[in-house]
């Protein structure tokens, strides 16, 4: 069975409150249930993983080093900012898909450019929660 780590980024703890004209009405409990009943039904292992903070989250990539088929990671903030993440995702060499609630090519500029994705196998956005589901169906599909 094929494991995968989803990784959430900043703020996506608070979906549901935060902006819910961009991000939707459901909450961050809803998320994780749609990942782990798409988990289920492609019959992969998910461990599902958020933080705030940077360090935190590279140290999640680093340990998926040897135990993780793939990641899935929405670095949210960090997306725009972390060459650290992107230093992770590159120094395991774990197949990774990187997956936006929003199309965050049509927001402000600056959100236009993601370092961690430069490392990433595809890169979903704009679809919602089923971003993450087309995250995981890309990592199944890879040859891991």
């Amino acid at each position: 069975m094929k494991k995968i780590l989803v990784i959430n980024g900043p703020n996506l703890n608070m979906l549901g409150i935060r902006e819910p004209d961009l991000y939707g009405k459901k909450d961050y409990p809803a998320l994780c249930e749609y990942i782990s009943e798409c988990a289920v039904k492609m019959g992969v292992q998910v461990e599902i993983y958020q933080s705030n903070s940077e360090g935190d989250i590279v140290n999640a990539i680093q340990t998926a080093y040897n135990t993780k088929d793939g990641i899935v990671i929405n670095p949210a903030a960090y997306t725009h900012t972390s060459v650290a993440i992107l230093d992770a995702v590159k120094a395991v060499g774990i197949p990774t898909v990187e997956v936006h609630l929003t199309d965050v090519s049509q927001r402000e500029e600056f959100r236009k450019i993601s370092y961690v994705g430069t490392a990433c196998v595809a890169t979903f956005k704009g679809l919602g929660f089923e971003g993450y589901k087309k995250a995981m169906e890309t990592l199944v599909k890879e040859d891991m």
